[in-house]
């Protein structure tokens, strides 16, 4: 499985963890579980991000790669 791949399951996963406390913190009146939450919910989002943009690159790569051939 290519880097980028994992980087977009794995941001996924965070992305879902961290909904999953920011809820539970706002439910339980907890701030403090709730700002854990939303601080893993956006690392999430930003490693999926990052697997996103590596997936493009390696396209953009791969177009290269064939337009000099």
């Amino acid at each position: 499985m290519k880097r980028s791949t994992k980087n977009q399951i794995k941001g996924r996963g965070r992305e879902l963890k961290g909904t999953v406390k920011e809820k539970a913190g706002r439910a339980t009146n907890n701030r403090g579980l709730q700002a854990e939450g939303m601080m893993e919910r956006m690392g999430g989002k930003v490693q999926k991000k990052a697997g996103d943009i590596e997936k493009d690159l390696d396209k953009v790569d791969k177009d290269l790669e064939e337009d000099e051939a």
